[in-house]
């Protein structure tokens, strides 16, 4: 077990290692977003959603990029809007920009699962950025020979558009005062791979078929370099709303990489699942609690 020490006293440890170290480490899961309000389900479903929850008993936004469509022109309605208001809008709260804060001016390298791009929007350097699990900003063709993704912004907008969502003064789609919006797109607006017209998917890891583009491979290169010239420093592996989903990403190498370094620190901020090996808990600094909170106390 970690040793025992008041909240104060942790985030205490907290600000001294950021400060100190000479490298930190950044792994991100769904719940750092979370934690800035891009929930999936509550307020903002049911304001964008709620056409969809009615028609086919959807309740939240991940569900729903599951949910067998009766046509692509459904299908497609439903994933521009939630490619948009996941990925090309701004988060409810600043967390992101507030973890930018305590770190843009250290020697930092984040590793995430998260696909909204918040990162990105926040400012940071986007190559000290690897994105393992995808983008929402990006679709993938259904041709195994094609190892390209393709940026599907100019087609969202249009998607939105298409869909009766006006922009608001900010220059964000919202949905009109008389509430009309539509659940099915144009057929002619069913995307297509701009190369060879074939299907496109989301870039989206799910199974093999997942496409590890040029893009990709940089940022696994330039994490993996990052890691090896900082192996035996005094380093923070700061890991930030990580589950249990798939641990083999950032949990368990940072476990790893913290107990095979005796210079490395291991902090975990998570909501209900902070915790860490007995064989690090003298190195660690696990909080549960709210992250948001957390990085403005910091």
């Amino acid at each position: 077990m970690e040793k025992s020490w008041t909240l104060p006293e942790k985030i205490e440890r907290l600000k001294t290692e950021i400060k100190n170290t000479q490298a930190i480490v950044i792994g991100a899961g769904a719940g750092l977003s979370t934690a800035a309000g891009l929930t999936y389900s509550g307020e903002r479903f049911e304001k964008y959603f709620c056409d969809f929850a009615e028609q086919y008993g959807i309740n939240n936004i991940y569900a729903g990029g599951f949910f067998p469509f009766p046509s692509e022109e459904i299908k497609w309605a439903w994933w521009a809007r939630h490619i948009y208001f996941n990925r090309y809008v701004d988060p409810p709260k600043s967390v992101y920009k507030d973890l930018l804060s305590l770190v843009e001016n250290q020697d930092y390298f984040v590793l995430t699962t998260n696909v909204d791009h918040q990162f990105q929007r926040a400012g940071f350097d986007k190559s000290r950025l690897f994105y393992t699990q995808g983008d929402y900003g990006l679709f993938q063709s259904t041709n195994p020979s094609d190892e390209n993704t393709y940026d599907n912004e100019e087609w969202v907008m249009t998607a939105m558009e298409a869909q009766g969502f006006v922009k608001d003064s900010k220059g964000f789609f919202q949905i009109p005062v008389e509430g009309k919006i539509s659940m099915r797109l144009p057929s002619e607006l069913i995307p297509k791979c701009p190369d060879d017209g074939s299907p496109v998917v989301m870039n989206l890891r799910s199974d093999d078929t997942f496409v590890e583009d040029a893009g990709w491979h940089r940022a696994a290169i330039a994490y993996n370099q990052y890691i090896k010239a900082h192996e035996n420093k005094h380093v923070l592996y700061w890991e930030l709303g990580v589950g249990a989903n798939t641990p083999g990403i950032i949990k368990f190498p940072f476990w790893e990489m913290t107990a095979a370094n005796k210079n490395a620190v291991y902090a975990c901020v998570n909501y209900g699942e902070a915790f860490c090996p007995e064989s690090i808990s003298e190195r660690s600094i696990c909080i549960d609690g709210d992250i948001a909170e957390l990085l403005q106390r910091l």
